[in-house]
């Protein structure tokens, strides 16, 4: 047989101990040669020589759905989650945990607190357990018949049929419907999570107008699904629409608010040629837009898969939690047993039950079991983790991994890229001197020097042309002079052309030097500059100096506020960069970096990396995506800026964090957010290891009932998965 692959997706899980049941199910089954089961997105992914079928037929026998194999990739707006008591109704498990509710109640009033004995409350109470517990135990003869397993529902249905051989007929009533309800709400509460994850496509709309090329002989619009668009497709969007699909704008003008994909507060100005996001709000103009992505491969649908398949890349700490409670459950077992059988061995210690008032320690076997259930454990790491990746990715921060996001918690140094990081990567006017300045503050002497340039520049290809170019519009004299005629590129030297006759030359100091006479103090001028990390042009006509440009690197207006939060953090900050040190040590002076390393290749990048790494531990890199990736990989933590300006899913494929848009004030969000999950996981861990150290105390002393037990494991779950789900909701409050 030839190797397939395929994803099914599965319904019925309410944790992740599901999940691990699913996979080692389907892992032993003939011909699997690979097996992944995302609780998150609830997606198995299969491939080796087995069929679906047989893969179905396995998920199917451990009790589980698998729902109709989706069509498309595309992901598509989620409808608002059931409430508690709908979710409970949906399914029929759920159903028997209520109906087994009602018939606990009177065995819990009766018996356990008014303290009656009538037989007629054991048959409530024996009904509550095969009712509740019909499920669990043919969940946990599944488990043991296909996975060779002693999971929780194991240990459950050891527990109440122990209870019911020492005739506590209330208290294994009462275990398998708190269990049953129990594990409700971790259903609950998973499906929350899972809808909290697939809202961010709510900001996408499923339809978009398409404008037709014939219609009835002329040209119209139509309104079509958003899956049936492709690319090339011309769509309109009108003012106060959210935006369908990733496109270019080929015809009007409008300001868009890219919050839902960058994170962004300030609305964003869209001209001929600028990219947009599916999700975005346009503005008050109306927009033509080309797509240029299918709309399974829109940023959106892109950033909704990573952050799915975050979990898949898990925390160190939840690794070990899944490795501890493989071990873990067993060895419990083997415990109970030790604990039933050697005090009234060795030590003539009671086995029943000696009176009502009194536990013996058989008793106290099936409690400890109980106390044992690894519930709260195993979800106190994966909620945590998957809520603070959705906050983050609603704050336009790409977290792919628990791993990362751990790892940045402990990260005290972070080193940024100059150019495109630090800096916006492209040249601006900066200064513009005539040598015949008036000193006004509108000098028309200055305006017309950078007229003339412009007039040289305006076809060029080259960055400082652009610069040259965008100053003229913006000063408004881009049109005083028409373009320039018989243009030539001096190659290494500048540019020239005529101008209303004139030989007009833009060229380097240094051409300058050698071709065009110009004063002692505009050369200091134009040296001083360049020894500062600026690249002055100068500008001639016929012969005849006029003036110098002065061009740089303009620093990211978020950059400066970005360090200083990270330098309040406790974040030691450097600068690595290829350019030269004179303009390397004035961006750092201006963005306040406290190291800066200049006149780096890639590979010296790497050796300073791992030099940080050596002197202060975890580092951080922060670059474009592209230019920096071995310094990014060798990083413990590479982080990319402007995943969703870049225009390419380039950055959010390679780095280990994205962030949307190129605000670096995201930078010092991510790094608390990491912080907070770090610290929420913790508390979760060590509330769930404390809390069975508590009971598992109280039951040995004798102390603790099998139904207190339960109840507080319950509890506990649910404690750790509602403390988690807070960082769905996390907020930055240094920006509030």
């Amino acid at each position: 047989m030839t190797n397939t692959s395929f994803t099914l997706n599965i319904r019925g899980m309410d944790c992740a101990g599901c999940a691990q049941t699913i996979q080692t199910g389907v892992v032993r089954l003939k011909g699997v040669e690979h097996c992944n089961l995302n609780f998150t997105s609830e997606k198995l992914q299969v491939s080796g020589t087995v069929s679906r079928e047989a893969v179905v037929a396995r998920v199917r026998e451990l009790g589980y759905e698998v729902a109709e194999a989706e069509t498309t990739t595309t992901p598509t707006a989620p409808s608002a989650p059931p409430g508690f008591l709908a979710f409970l109704w949906s399914r029929w498990e759920t159903r028997l945990a209520l109906l087994g509710l009602l018939l606990i109640l009177p065995g819990l009033f009766l018996h356990e607190i008014l303290h009656w004995d009538e037989p007629w409350i054991d048959a409530f109470s024996l009904g509550a357990l095969l009712v509740a517990g019909g499920p669990i135990a043919r969940s946990a003869w599944r488990s043991l018949r296909f996975n060779r397993d002693l999971n929780i529902n194991v240990l459950m249905t050891i527990a109440a049929v122990g209870a019911v051989v020492i005739g506590a007929y209330t208290e294994a009533g009462m275990v398998m419907v708190l269990f049953a309800l129990g594990e409700a709400l971790e259903g609950y509460t998973a499906s929350r999570a899972r809808h909290a994850i697939r809202s961010l496509m709510e900001v996408v709309p499923q339809t978009a107008t398409r404008l037709s090329s014939t219609c009835c002989g002329q040209g119209c619009e139509e309104r079509v699904p958003v899956a049936a668009l492709a690319v090339g497709d011309r769509i309109v969007v009108r003012p106060g629409e959210r935006i369908p699909m990733d496109g270019l704008v080929r015809a009007g003008v409008s300001l868009v608010n890219q919050a839902p994909i960058t994170g962004e507060s300030r609305l964003v100005e869209k001209i001929m040629d600028s990219a947009v996001f599916a999700g975005s709000i346009n503005g008050e103009g109306s927009l033509e837009l080309e797509v240029t992505h299918l709309a399974a491969d829109t940023t959106i649908s892109r950033m909704i898969r990573l952050v799915e398949e975050a979990q898949e890349r898990r925390a160190p700490v939840q690794r070990f939690v899944d490795r501890f409670a493989r071990v873990y459950t067993p060895a419990v077992v083997v415990l109970a047993v030790l604990v039933a059988a050697l005090p009234p061995l060795l030590f003539g210690q009671p086995f029943w039950n000696p009176t009502p008032a009194e536990t013996g320690w058989l008793y106290r076997a099936l409690a400890l079991l109980v106390v044992a259930c690894p519930c709260a454990l195993v979800i106190s790491t994966p909620v945590s983790v998957i809520s603070a990746v959705s906050a983050a990715a609603r704050n336009g921060v790409l977290i792919k991994g628990g791993a990362y996001l751990e790892q940045l918690s402990r990260v005290r140094v972070v080193a940024f890229d100059k150019t495109g990081t630090l800096t916006l990567g492209q040249p601006s006017v900066v200064q513009v001197r005539s040598a015949a300045c008036s000193g006004a503050d509108q000098c028309a002497e200055c305006d017309d020097v950078l007229a003339l340039a412009y007039a040289i520049e305006r076809r060029s290809e080259h960055p400082l042309a652009h610069a040259i170019v965008s100053a003229s519009r913006v000063r408004g004299v881009a049109e005083r002079y028409p373009v320039a005629e018989d243009v030539a590129a001096l190659v290494g030297r500048g540019v020239n052309g005529r101008v209303h006759g004139r030989e007009v030359l833009v060229g380097s100091h240094a051409y300058f030097d050698s071709a065009i006479p110009h004063a002692m103090p505009h050369c200091h001028a134009a040296t001083h500059d360049a020894g500062q990390g600026y690249s002055p042009v100068l500008v001639s006509a016929d012969g005849v100096y006029l003036g110098t440009i002065t061009m740089a690197d303009a620093v990211r207006a978020s950059s400066r506020e970005a360090v200083a939060e990270l330098r309040g953090l406790g974040m030691s900050t450097v600068m690595l960069t290829g350019d030269n040190r004179h303009t390397a040590e004035r961006i750092g002076a201006e963005v306040g970096v406290g190291v800066v390393q200049a006149d780096l290749l890639p590979a010296q990048k790497v050796a300073a990396v791992q030099a940080l790494q050596r002197q202060h531990g975890p580092v951080a890199m922060v670059g474009d995506g592209i230019n920096d990736t071995p310094a990014l990989a060798t990083a413990d933590v590479g982080i990319a800026i402007g995943g969703a300006h870049g225009g390419t899913g380039q950055a959010m494929e390679t780095a280990d964090i994205t962030l949307m848009s190129d605000d670096l004030r995201q930078l010092p969000f991510a790094i608390r957010l990491s912080r907070a999950a770090t610290q929420t996981i913790g508390v979760n861990v060590a509330f769930s290891i404390g809390i069975k150290l508590v009971f598992l105390l109280l039951v040995l002393l004798g102390l603790g009932t099998m139904w207190m037990a339960v109840l507080a494991d319950v509890g506990a779950a649910l404690l750790v998965t509602l403390y988690g789900m807070r960082l769905l909701h996390y907020r930055d409050a240094s920006r509030a």
